[in-house]
């Protein structure tokens, strides 16, 4: 068995040639934990320490319940950090596999599409969102239907560099290039 794998699954001859992630704004709702309990706990500070007059006593009742929440919110950020690093997207000289996390234990998609399957890659980019912090959706056509893959960084270049990797290893698509 060969030492030098990249990635769990992978076959002994096969080579990787290109891995992406999602946008980290798929993170976002992790963010509105820390910002709430960031929230909650400057609450909670400013009413145990209205009546204070020492500085020592006030940063002690107000940044306390601050730095509970934000400890808190942190954890809740976690769960959404988990489903960003672990979902990922990896073009072999063999195959792609798409690997989805959700949470830490709730849920693990893997799909896995042997290259001379794939037809063609395409991008779409919708709105004002996507257009400003450079996300979209990429649509790999296989022979059995559509996988699509959403809230990727940069999606002409990565569907660009999707295509070359496919071409490198010796797959003819039948449509190379479209954008909506």
């Amino acid at each position: 068995m060969s030492n030098n794998k990249q990635f769990a699954g992978q076959l002994d001859d096969e080579e990787v040639l290109l891995v992406f992630r999602r946008h980290p704004i798929v993170m976002r709702k992790g963010f509105y934990f820390v910002g709430a309990g960031v929230l909650i706990g400057a609450l909670i500070g400013m009413f145990n320490s209205k009546d204070l007059v020492s500085t020592s006593e006030f940063f002690t009742k107000f940044f306390g319940p601050v730095g509970i929440g934000l400890l808190l919110g942190l954890i809740g950020f976690f769960y959404f950090w988990i489903g960003w690093y672990y979902s990922l997207c990896i073009v072999t000289d063999e195959r792609f596999v798409s690997i989805t996390q959700k949470g830490i234990f709730k849920q693990r998609t893997v799909n896995d599409i042997n290259l001379p399957r794939i037809l063609s890659v395409n991008y779409e980019i919708h709105g004002f969102f996507e257009t400003v912090l450079g996300f979209g959706t990429i649509i790999i056509q296989t022979l059995v239907g559509d996988l699509v893959i959403k809230n990727v960084p940069h999606p002409a270049q990565t569907q660009a560099q999707v295509v070359k990797a496919i071409k490198e290893s010796g797959v003819v698509l039948d449509e190379e290039v479209s954008t909506s």
